[in-house]
């Protein structure tokens, strides 16, 4: 059977390496710089990247609002690919799976994220905005000033 639940797909091309994109979405010390959707900061970050392992953030928006995205890693292939499940407490979404893919470009990263088995195009469209806007922030942060 087919998943006919709605998913997010975003492709960016980062002037980083895939080392240095790898660092920035798995070391927590990194992540507390710059992981969330707009400029609200982040509060904290548990990030035990091995399979089995707790990811864990909890960030809080501009408006006030703060969300805390938890999940579990299923897949870890270093500077490659990063699968987790993701749960954001508090909304109708229960479990969907995010994946990181890495792949080296002409000098930098490719960089694919994939947001699968969300519950409705509501939260498809919420999280493709989060995503967008956490994913403006990394070349910033990794110091590509294009």
């Amino acid at each position: 059977m087919t998943d006919r639940l709605p998913s997010v797909t975003i492709v960016r091309r980062i002037n980083a390496s895939p080392a240095k994109v790898w660092a920035a979405i798995t070391q927590p010390d990194l992540m507390m710089q710059w992981w969330g959707p707009d400029a609200g900061p982040t509060i904290s970050v548990v990030a035990d990247v091995r399979p089995g392992g707790r990811f864990s953030v909890v960030f809080r928006l501009v408006n006030g609002d703060e969300h805390n995205p938890t999940g579990i890693y299923q897949e870890v292939i270093p500077e490659k690919m990063l699968v987790f499940t993701w749960d954001l407490p508090g909304t109708k979404e229960r479990e969907s799976l995010v994946t990181f893919r890495l792949e080296p470009f002409d000098g930098g990263t490719m960089l694919t994220l994939t947001h699968e088995h969300l519950p409705d195009e509501e939260a498809r469209n919420s999280h493709e905005h989060g995503w967008n806007g956490l994913l403006d922030k990394l070349p910033v942060f990794l110091g590509d000033d294009r």
